[in-house]
């Protein structure tokens, strides 16, 4: 599972998560939990004070591409969208990759080309 994004520690499981601007996150389920309400099928959410959390980060999946560092993204199918790390515009331009904005590489790669996956939390 490739993921990007908030998560929170909340009464002992983990949560997707999206902080608030009032001191208050958005916990998000694809299960019915007590006390969530369903917002759409299959997907419930849950409004707590942040003093309520065990814990929030950032969870995102880092990986080798043809020997550089990427984030990944996104994904469709056999595909990962991935974003260079390595903030080498020659390295990027000789990869091919499509410049997002300034300093901002991105491409799709295969996923069978792509190593060394792994989660990182900031």
């Amino acid at each position: 599972m490739i993921r990007d994004g908030y998560i929170a520690s909340w009464g002992g499981a983990e949560y997707e998560a999206s902080p608030g601007a009032d001191s208050t996150v958005r916990l998000y389920a694809t299960e019915p939990v007590a006390g969530f309400e369903e917002t759409q099928p299959g997907r419930y959410r849950r409004v707590v004070p942040v003093a309520e959390l065990d814990s929030l980060g950032y969870v995102r999946t880092t990986c080798m591409w043809r020997g550089e560092p990427f984030v990944i993204v996104g994904e469709h199918e056999s595909w990962l969208r991935v974003e260079y790390t390595g903030g080498r515009a020659p390295v990027a331009e000789a990869l091919g990759l499509d410049r997002i904005d300034q300093g901002v590489w991105q491409t799709w790669a295969p996923r069978a080309e792509v190593v060394d996956l792994h989660e990182e939390t900031v």
